[in-house]
């Protein structure tokens, strides 16, 4: 089965840094202004074989967080933090605007179906933009849900074991 996790990025300007301190410009298959061939292929859940430049790479994604852009990945047995921007996500940062993206947030919703692996908070906890609150297993990886925004829990939604589907609320937040 081919899958092309970089399809996304072919025409799109995007901001990728790796572990807070690398930083690259990707259009396509241009990284940083030079020219890579970059192929791959999904070889398990969540497992993929990168060939860049005739160079093979084994790559899994451990972690997603698709509200902050953030993926945990770990290639060739080393782990990477990826934070990712595109073209609009530094527009608003340009403008200031950046920290509206977070907005009032009233609950945090399952991205996709899985099972309520952990839950980190409680009713009545602060919570800040970042905080780890639950742990949903999907497709065989465990994601870490994050805070979207500071505020405090209202009320945890699920327990441990818990299978939730898309958009589900988890946690609602006050």
């Amino acid at each position: 089965m081919l899958q092309r996790p970089f399809e996304p990025f072919k025409k799109t300007i995007v901001k990728i840094t790796v572990n807070h301190s690398n930083v690259y410009q990707v259009e396509g298959q241009v990284l940083n202004g030079k020219s890579v061939e970059l192929d791959s292929i999904q070889v398990g859940e969540g497992a993929f074989h990168v060939i860049r430049d005739g160079v093979g790479y084994s790559a899994e994604i451990l972690s997603v967080d698709d509200a902050a852009k953030v993926f945990c990945i770990r290639v060739n047995g080393h782990e990477y933090t990826v934070e990712v921007q595109d073209h609009f996500d530094e527009l608003l940062e340009k403008m200031g605007l950046n920290h509206l993206a977070a907005g009032v947030v009233s609950d945090i919703k399952a991205p996709m179906p899985g099972l309520v692996i952990e839950v980190m908070v409680e009713a009545g906890q602060s919570i800040s933009k970042g905080d780890p609150v639950l742990i949903l297993e999907a497709m065989k990886m465990e994601n870490v849900l994050k805070a979207p925004a500071d505020g405090t829990v209202q009320a945890v939604v699920v327990s441990k074991g818990s299978a939730v589907e898309k958009n589900a609320v988890l946690i609602r937040m006050g």
